[in-house]
């Protein structure tokens, strides 16, 4: 019988006994080595690559973009090597056309050229959203976790929600802003609250219900078609996979992996949940806004909000308590040694934000960015 055919309970019981795959996209900015402003060169960059990698990477809305795309993986490691290979093959890319690939969230000092790549998509979201459309280029990672069922992906979404907080203030990674500290961890988020269907995806009681909020937001204005679906998470259009969209891109591809891991294991967690028949926690929708907010101002260096009680707690006390709840997740995929690892040593050393902040000064913050991109 076809998954389609059952109900979530149903579905996510057989899911609940799979290990589900994973695979990630990243966006890099292309920067010029001696001023670290952006530099128009990805069209040059993605020509040479060899074509194995070229198959790899996608064509990204601003000049100054590129986007690598791992395959789908099984486990952390192989993931992890996907992810080097990337970024090495990448970074000499870009190299090659005078630039440095920078694993950064937000763009540092300024971006001389605003111009959309020549896409018609891409001038017609530029027409449609206006001068937002011309910001400095923003870059994320995706994490894609294999649910092979819309209807299924559509509730682990729901369930989800009180945590990508947390996992957002682990990845924050854009301090910078226009030659000076934002003030904020990731300044990537606080920039994409001006397109009007970034955040986080409204509780939704089924495929139908999400199809139908989707198709009035369409016929509202706000998305400019069904794939403007910008949530932090969402049943992705091209894959049968739940996309996490949350997360600054991060510095390392050790760290991208480790997050990769951390997200699959909520997402097993949610099946299991939805399985056994477990409530949701439907966090007020302002509340959940204010968690987003302040993942993103404080990064892990102060308090998160628990969206279970709604207090304020110390970052990392809840950073432990996601572990703890996707612990069985994390063993049944053979992730816990890498994950944990992975988060004690960014307790240790800190998230990209810290790091950069920490550097002296921008250029020197830059400099080490771009060094650590492609070799850790």
């Amino acid at each position: 019988m076809p998954l389609t055919a059952l109900s979530p309970a149903e579905t996510a019981r057989t899911v609940a006994k799979l290990r589900l795959t994973v695979g990630v996209e990243e966006e890099f900015l292309l920067l010029d080595p001696e001023t670290w402003l952006n530099a128009p060169r990805a069209d040059a960059a993605r020509a040479a690559l060899d074509p194995a990698m070229h198959e790899r990477s996608e064509i990204e809305f601003r000049r100054s973009m590129m986007e690598m795309v791992t395959p789908v993986c099984g486990d952390l490691a192989e993931l992890r090597r996907r992810l080097r290979e990337n970024r090495i093959a990448a970074g000499a890319a870009a190299e090659a056309v005078g630039a440095r690939l920078v694993a950064v969230a937000a763009t540092p000092v300024g971006e001389p050229d605003l111009e959309v790549v020549d896409k018609p998509r891409f001038h017609a979201i530029a027409r449609h959203y206006g001068p937002i459309a011309y910001d400095p280029a923003l870059c994320g990672f995706h994490v894609h976790v294999g649910v092979p069922d819309r209807e299924l992906a559509v509730q682990v979404c729901n369930a989800i929600r009180p945590w990508l907080p947390v996992v957002q203030a682990l990845t924050a990674n854009s301090p910078f802003h226009a030659g000076r500290d934002s003030g904020h961890a990731s300044w990537r988020t606080i920039a994409l609250e001006r397109w009007p269907s970034c955040g986080p995806s409204p509780y939704l009681r089924s495929l139908d219900d999400y199809e139908r909020v989707v198709a009035e937001l369409v016929a509202s204005g706000v998305m400019l078609d069904a794939s403007m679906v910008l949530w932090w998470a969402r049943p992705s259009l091209r894959w049968p996979t739940v996309e996490i969209r949350v997360g600054d891109v991060c510095p390392t591809a050790a760290e991208t992996a480790v997050i990769a891991g951390l997200a699959r294991a909520l997402v097993s967690t949610a099946v299991a949940g939805i399985a056994a028949g477990f409530e949701v926690v439907q966090p007020p929708e302002h509340l959940l806004r204010a968690a987003h907010w302040n993942a993103a101002h404080a990064g892990v260096g102060g308090t998160l909000l628990d969206l279970r009680t709604h207090a304020a707690r110390p970052a990392w006390e809840l950073v432990e308590d996601l572990v703890a709840l996707v612990g069985p997740a994390l063993d049944r995929h053979g992730d816990r040694s890498l994950v944990e690892d992975g988060l004690f040593k960014l307790r240790g050393y800190g998230t990209g934000a810290q790091r950069q902040r920490e550097a002296g000064s921008l250029h020197q913050a830059m400099a080490a960015l771009a060094d650590a991109t492609v070799t850790e």
